[in-house]
């Protein structure tokens, strides 16, 4: 069973997640996602589009529709960890990559957790390939583009923009069935979400 932090150490954090499946209604699985992570972690400020990429790490013909959002959350990042793996099973994940890649039908990876640099067995923030990956970096570039990652200290975008260009990470949706369409992100920008 989780435990919340005692009151008076509540304070809220920026968390940013990647979100990603390959296997069934992707979409849906995605935005079921977004809901019981609304709904159990925290409140999710932002939210990209969606984008269709070619599996990394493995072979598979079946696309991966990834997107990224972010969360203020009063949860730790190991109850983060915890919670996103709950969801993950709750929407049929049976077990999670131990380096070996594979068909999924949801994957949620931490990403970053406010400015916090973490290495545990189970937990490291920022999460480590991050910069390596275009099917993360370009849908949290739409929400976040001037986060600074604290190891490389560069931003998102720059990280992005330092990548090889490859064709991958075309966006396939863009807009989204929410109240919300301006939205304040963490760099002071504002932004249009939906």
């Amino acid at each position: 069973m989780l435990r919340r932090r005692p009151a008076y150490h509540l304070v809220m954090a920026l968390l940013y997640l990647s979100l990603g499946a390959n296997l069934g209604p992707r979409e849906e699985s995605l935005e079921r996602a977004v809901s019981d992570i609304e709904s159990r972690i925290g409140h999710v400020f932002a939210r990209s589009g969606f984008f269709e990429t070619a599996p990394w790490g493995f072979s598979s013909s079946n696309q991966f529709l990834n997107a990224c959002i972010g969360v203020e959350t009063e949860r730790s990042p190991e109850e983060c960890l915890l919670l996103t793996q709950q969801i993950e099973r709750s929407l049929g994940r049976t077990h999670k990559s131990d380096g070996h890649y594979s068909d999924r039908v949801i994957d949620i990876d931490l990403l970053f957790y406010d400015e916090l640099v973490l290495r545990e067995k189970d937990l490291c923030l920022p999460h480590p390939l991050l910069h390596l990956r275009r099917f993360v970096l370009e849908p949290l570039c739409q929400i976040a583009p001037g986060l600074v990652h604290p190891v490389l200290k560069k931003t998102v975008a720059e990280l992005l923009a330092g990548l090889a260009e490859d064709g991958e990470g075309q966006i396939l949706l863009q807009d989204h069935q929410q109240e919300d369409t301006q939205q304040q992100s963490p760099d002071g920008q504002t932004q249009n979400h939906r």
